[in-house]
């Protein structure tokens, strides 16, 4: 037996106790995940945060089209250095996010979920301002992807049960 048809048997021997389960993939057709697909109405960005946040949000979800749904959040975010060098200061930042969402059906007014999410990133600093702006830019659109597709993971999950 070859290595490639050894690895096939081992793949579908992998594959056997997640189609007993029932599991099917959230982005397969037919999941939870094309059932939010367009669907979701993020409330109108009014800070650099909440873009990144909106941007993350409908590239994992699809920009609505003809919304059910209204995604009403808040998102706050702090600072903390969590290295540092003697002389230099500060060298390494840990970014920290938190968002409170609700989903509201558009139709009944009725919220379907609410919740609070928190995670961090980190980034570098260097001796020049204009590199560790960029690396703080960076850092925080990378929270916002974080916490958008945990958002996105939770509302599929809520609509699932």
């Amino acid at each position: 037996m070859s290595w490639s048809d050894r690895r096939t048997v081992l793949l579908a021997l992998a594959a056997l106790p997640l189609a007993a389960c029932g599991f099917t993939p959230a982005y397969a057709p037919g999941g939870p995940g094309q059932a939010l697909r367009g669907q979701v109405r993020a409330a109108d960005p009014t800070a650099a945060a909440d873009f990144d946040f909106n941007a993350a949000f409908e590239e994992r979800l699809g920009r609505p089209t003809a919304p059910r749904f209204d995604l009403a959040y808040t998102i706050s975010t702090s600072e903390r250095g969590s290295a540092q060098v003697s002389g230099l200061g500060q060298t390494r930042i840990t970014l920290f996010g938190e968002i409170a969402y609700s989903l509201t059906e558009i139709a009944t007014g009725e919220t379907v979920t609410r919740g609070k999410l928190r995670n961090f990133t980190n980034y570098s600093t260097t001796d020049t301002q204009l590199a560790t702006l960029r690396a703080q830019e960076d850092a925080q659109k990378r929270l916002m992807r974080i916490l958008a597709d945990q958002v996105a993971a939770r509302l599929m999950a809520a609509l699932v049960e």
